[in-house]
């Protein structure tokens, strides 16, 4: 089973109540090698009035948690940062100015609209509402590939690549990406160009989906590629939560031909073993 989870809330989210030493005895309990924080920073007008984010509270709550269990498993401080291009020059001032193990890009929007409000769905079927998504995500991308290209590397991973699966499913009754993988190539091979890492991402296994976002398909494709590992995260919002269908995501890895996962420590990439097999392991 992979030995990290790289995507979790705690209590420094704003949708998030759970303390995040509970989150650290529950990564513990399940044999995890390591936990990463990944507390929303979303910068939307709409979003930023809400955004609890205070660095200096969650950095002081990640050094007492290193220093209490810091001889039994890695925690790691990480950041999820919503794409809003309107807001960019803010944040990338942001990140410079304040160290993190691990920063996530995510695509909460499709447009210029969120795409977990049931409202932004009304009249749009399922195959637009994925496509207009997945065009967002690749602009994203694109973009952190010009990023790192005229200031150097700013984003690590890229999260829930079709988290739009979630709400296509909930609002339009339906979320196959089947017949996007033009799209998703495109995304796929701009990950490789900026050296963005996608995720697995556990959590549409816990709601009613069958299949991770994103899912075997995409993964196997990523290494076609060339993509060399990738990081999993279980979106926790729940210490119960921690660690979450990650053996699937060992059998994606495996079904890929990946024998390692990409873990992130202090900003640089560590390629880990995938223990119990996987034809790349030794």
């Amino acid at each position: 089973m992979p030995g990290y989870d790289q995507h979790l809330h705690s209590r420094h989210s704003f949708d998030c109540r759970t303390e995040p030493r509970e989150n650290v005895e529950a990564a513990i309990g399940r044999g995890l090698r390591g936990l990463t924080f990944t507390e929303h920073f979303d910068t939307h007008p709409d979003d930023w009035k809400g955004c609890t984010y205070n660095d200096e509270a969650y950095t002081a709550a990640i050094e007492a948690l290193r220093r209490e269990f810091g001889s039994a498993i890695f925690v790691g401080k990480g950041i999820e940062v919503c794409f809003q291009p309107a807001t960019l020059d803010f944040v990338l001032e942001f990140l410079a100015g304040h160290k993190f193990d691990l920063v996530m890009l995510s695509i909460h929007y499709f447009g210029d609209v969120p795409v977990h409000s049931r409202e932004h769905w009304t009249g749009l079927g399922a195959a637009e509402g994925t496509k207009r998504y997945l065009e967002t995500v690749l602009e994203a991308v694109r973009t952190c590939e010009r990023i790192h290209r005229e200031r150097g590397h700013v984003f690590d991973v890229l999260g829930h690549l079709d988290v739009v699966k979630r709400y296509s499913h909930r609002f339009a009754g339906s979320y196959d990406v089947a017949p996007f993988a033009d799209l998703i190539d495109q995304i796929l091979l701009a990950c490789l160009a900026a050296d963005l890492v996608p995720e697995i991402n556990t959590s549409s296994l816990r709601q009613g989906l069958t299949e991770a976002m994103p899912n075997t398909a995409a993964i196997r494709r990523y290494a076609e590629l060339g993509g060399q590992a990738v990081s999993i995260g279980s979106d926790a919002h729940r210490s119960v939560d921690i660690g979450a269908d990650f053996d699937v995501a060992a059998n994606m890895l495996r079904e890929a031909g990946f024998g390692r996962l990409a873990v992130f420590k202090d900003r640089k990439k560590q390629l880990e073993r995938l223990h119990n097999g996987g034809r790349n392991d030794g």
